[in-house]
């Protein structure tokens, strides 16, 4: 047994947010687990550990997810801070509204949302792709599936931003989103039945609560978890739809060749670019990672985007290719955490990419604009100068 190599790298330090690709692979060959002081984490690197680690609930404990306690201790109590059996119950009313079967009724309005929004950029023939599509569609999408009305509807961008960003070790930007995550947590923790959309998921939440099927006062956390993990996470995979395809015509038009490739586009989008950048767990007891001791109650950085760039796991991992269709990758997430919104993500993805490709054939896009952040990786601008009509 050893200990693991250390590395001086600060993981949340601005250069390395922005583009941690090269980062991701110095520490993958320094080996697949790295003591990084700098962050006081064992950050892991390589997708077999990565996907290890995420499947073995027992050792690596979802109470720490995130990377300073204040965030932690406000998080205990969500499906996402806890562990099996509690997470299993938790989780069971998050996604009943979630499940393929819940998703079939919706997919039909989103897929014409997207159409129609993708249809009015297209007329214009330059947009800002952030604010006209990759944050306009997933916000009105949640906002009306949980039944978000008034000033919530207004504050879901912020607050989604600032759920994820106050995940981060306690840095300027954490202290900066602090008060604005405080603002969504307040409102979740008094929020009634009254206060969502009738026939509403947000109402059906509370209906469950009312039954006994969940906690009394849990249905706030779990309206918490849709917009805290949810909003910003998809804003930004959308963001990349449309940087990826500006960028590699030759893969739009694939697509566009062959409407099939629409799932696989969005798993190689999502494989290429991660929208989290890291993501925490602590471990319960002494930890061996091939052959190196993560000690116990040390806190691990859960690395997706340098699992998903592993080439010990996939053949040419730099290049973008739709048609690789890595139904693996670890941008989900993986095991009984594994993203509980991802149904309607992939919904939302999948309309947009098909929309796209039967009305585009090539985006002329400007340099993306990107703000450092602690845990969603996300463009924050990206003008499209040109759409060229299918």
């Amino acid at each position: 047994m050893s200990t693991p190599p250390t590395s001086d790298i600060d993981l949340f330090a601005d250069e390395v947010v922005l583009d941690p690709y090269p980062v991701y692979a110095e520490l993958r060959e320094r080996g697949p687990v790295v003591h990084l002081p700098e962050n006081d984490v064992y950050a892991l690197t390589r997708y077999d550990v990565v996907r290890g680690a995420l499947a073995d609930w027992e050792s690596f404990s979802s109470t720490s997810i995130a990377f300073n306690p204040t965030a932690n201790e406000a998080l205990t109590g969500t499906s996402l801070a806890s562990d099996p059996p509690v997470h299993t119950q938790l989780r069971a009313t998050l996604t009943e509204n979630l499940s393929p079967r819940a998703l079939r009724g919706l997919r039909a309005g989103i897929e014409t949302k997207a159409d129609a929004l993708v249809a009015e950029l297209v007329e214009k023939g330059s947009f800002e792709a952030i604010d006209a599509l990759a944050r306009a569609f997933p916000l009105e999408v949640v906002a009306d599936l949980i039944g978000f009305t008034g000033h919530v509807r207004d504050n879901m961008l912020r607050w989604g931003q600032a759920a994820m960003q106050v995940l981060g070790p306690m840095n300027q930007r954490t202290a900066e989103n602090f008060p604005v995550a405080g603002e969504l947590y307040a409102w979740c923790s008094q929020v009634r039945a009254d206060d969502l959309a009738e026939g509403s998921v947000g109402r059906g939440i509370f209906e469950a609560e009312d039954r006994g099927a969940i906690p009394a006062e849990t249905a706030g956390h779990i309206i918490h978890q849709y917009l805290g993990a949810g909003v910003d996470t998809t804003i930004a995979a959308i963001g990349n739809i449309v940087a990826l395809f500006a960028r590699h015509p030759d893969q739009l038009a694939l697509v566009r060749e062959n409407p099939s490739l629409v799932p696989a586009a969005f798993n190689e989008v999502l494989r290429f670019w991660a929208p989290v950048h890291a993501w925490g767990r602590r471990v319960t007891k002494d930890v061996t990672v091939e052959g190196a001791v993560v000690p116990a109650g040390a806190q691990v950085a859960i690395l997706f985007g340098a699992g998903n760039r592993d080439p010990r796991h996939y053949e040419n991992p730099d290049a973008f290719l739709v048609e690789r269709n890595p139904v693996d990758h670890l941008s989900f997430g993986y095991g009984p955490h594994g993203c509980a919104g991802q149904g309607l993500a992939r919904l939302e993805a999948h309309a947009v990419i098909e929309a796209l490709s039967r009305r585009v054939e090539r985006l002329v896009a400007g340099p993306e604009v990107r703000v450092a952040g602690n845990t969603t990786r996300s463009i924050e601008a990206l003008p499209v100068l040109e759409v060229i009509p299918a």
